[in-house]
């Protein structure tokens, strides 16, 4: 009863109410020194001399300037918690701007932010070149010439935009499944993990003296190697494999073959009325004419 008593005694409960007042008062001042340091903080960081005045873009010379410069300002207005504003040259979202060009923009390559002369935001970009096109999944086998859409892809199988319409064989056509985005090809690459060898196995064809023109991955594994047709109303001659062949031992195969008689001088004397070579069959080789 009697330690009851003392630790509720007014001088204990005078001492703990004092503890209590100091404490809150210094969270109080906790508090207010945190509201002026960000009241200052915010004062420098509207500073005009700390903040992105004008931007420069260079590297495009197909993208729209314009487009460019409105995708990059809405990243940049407004504030950091609606105090510190996003143009502030420490603090503006450069990785925001980034993703941004980047997923509206598939034909760029290369995005590099800087600041110049303290105020400018500098943007250089790197354009993907088109080097081949993607046509669809699948090939139209009538010798009528038909009107595609069609992609362009860069040297990696990267598909970045729409391609105008070619008459003739102006550029080197893929074929086959693309994993579509939004209903569209762009932003995809078709056959990544094997689009170099692809690349290289045409170029072991052209050393051939053999004119490849089109490469068409059916869904069943079987590829076919289009060659170039002697005239408009002929179909393409085929070269066929497997997708998982090795394509420098294809190549080799079928070297040997256009070496080897009859199909040589066939091959010289009939190229018109080739349908195809078949090359799907270790060590053997297929070919038919019309």
């Amino acid at each position: 009863m009697h330690k009851r008593n003392v630790l509720n005694s007014p001088r204990l409960l005078k001492l703990k109410r004092k503890k209590r007042n100091v404490f809150i008062r210094k969270i109080l001042i906790l508090i207010f020194g945190f509201l002026i340091i960000v009241v200052i903080l915010s004062y420098i960081s509207r500073v005009k001399r700390l903040n992105i005045s004008e931007m420069e873009i260079t590297g495009n010379n197909i993208v729209d300037m314009q487009l460019l410069k409105t995708a990059v300002e809405n990243k940049i207005i407004g504030n950091y918690l609606w105090i510190f504003p996003k143009t502030n040259i420490l603090f503006y979202p450069k990785n925001k701007i980034k993703n941004e060009l980047s997923n509206q923009f598939k034909r760029l390559k290369d995005i590099t932010l800087n600041i110049k002369n303290r105020r400018i935001l500098e943007i250089a970009v790197t354009e993907r070149s088109g080097k081949y096109i993607w046509c669809g999944e699948t090939f139209n086998l009538e010798s009528k010439p038909q009107i595609e859409k069609c992609y362009f892809l860069d040297d990696e199988g990267y598909i970045f935009d729409e391609a105008p319409y070619f008459s003739g064989e102006v550029y080197f056509k893929f074929y086959g499944y693309v994993k579509l985005a939004d209903g569209l090809p762009t932003g995809s690459y078709f056959f990544k993990e094997n689009f170099k060898n692809v690349i290289l196995f045409k170029q072991m064809l052209e050393d051939t003296d053999l004119e490849p023109v089109a490469f068409y991955m059916q869904e069943n594994g079987d590829v076919k190697m289009l060659l170039s047709k002697e005239n408009k109303l002929a179909t393409s001659p085929e070269i066929r494999f497997k997708t998982n062949a090795d394509l420098e031992k294809v190549a080799e195969n079928l070297k040997v073959a256009l070496d080897t008689e009859p199909l040589k001088s066939e091959f010289k004397n009939k190229y018109s009325l080739l349908l195809y070579i078949d090359l799907r069959f270790e060590n053997k080789v297929y070919y038919k004419f019309r």
